[in-house]
Parts: C-alpha cells; sequence; structure tokens
C-alpha cells in the first residue's frame, strides 16, 4: 500500500500549470496531478492508443474541453471520463487541481 499527501503538491505557477506524477511505476495506470492557475489551458489533446482516463476536479471550477469546442462546465468533485483517443482538455477559471488517471499507462 502506498499513501500519497495532496497537499504536498499545492503549487501554482501563474498563468500556467504544474505536474507531479503521483504513480509512474504501475503496469496497470497512471496518475497525475496538474495544477493549472487561473486562466490557464490543458491544451485539447488525444492519444492513438487504446485506454481511458478520468480527470477529476479536487479543487476550483473551469471547463472541461471537448473536440469541436465542446466545453463542459467542471468544478470541485467533478469527474470526466473518456476514451484516451478522445480529444480532452481542461480551462481553469479559478487555480484548479486536478488528479488524471491513465488506464494502462501511456
Amino acid at each position: 500500500m502506498k499513501v500519497i499527501e495532496l497537499d504536498k503538491t499545492r503549487e501554482f505557477t501563474e498563468g500556467g500549470m504544474k505536474r507531479f506524477f503521483l504513480v509512474e511505476d504501475s503496469p496497470f495506470f497512471k496518475i497525475i496531478n496538474f495544477n493549472l492557475a487561473a486562466g490557464a489551458t490543458f491544451p485539447v489533446h488525444s492519444h492513438d492508443l487504446d485506454g481511458q482516463l478520468s480527470i477529476q476536479v479536487l479543487q476550483g471550477d473551469g471547463f472541461f474541453l471537448g473536440a469541436e469546442g465542446t466545453e463542459i462546465a467542471a468544478k470541485t468533485g467533478d469527474i470526466l471520463i473518456s476514451e484516451i483517443r478522445e480529444p480532452h482538455g481542461v480551462r481553469a477559471a479559478s487555480d484548479m487541481r486536478l488528479v488524471v488517471t491513465i488506464a494502462p499507462p501511456i
């Protein structure tokens, strides 16, 4: 078992994004903490492989982004689940903390 203290990754870069790999040695999944400062965007992208991902909002609010300009309001406690091949991204309206899980890991 392993405990990760997310409060230790509560860092923001003005206008940007910080990334912390929480689990990167598992053959089954990868967990990443992204902290987006207010106004920052994690650009819409996709990965050419099979699998799924989840994006959980730990703090803040903004929008989940998708193909063709799709925007879905996102707030603390919301979780987006999608195929890895499906375009996905996030835009932060306020300082926003996310936990992304990718299975299988990329």
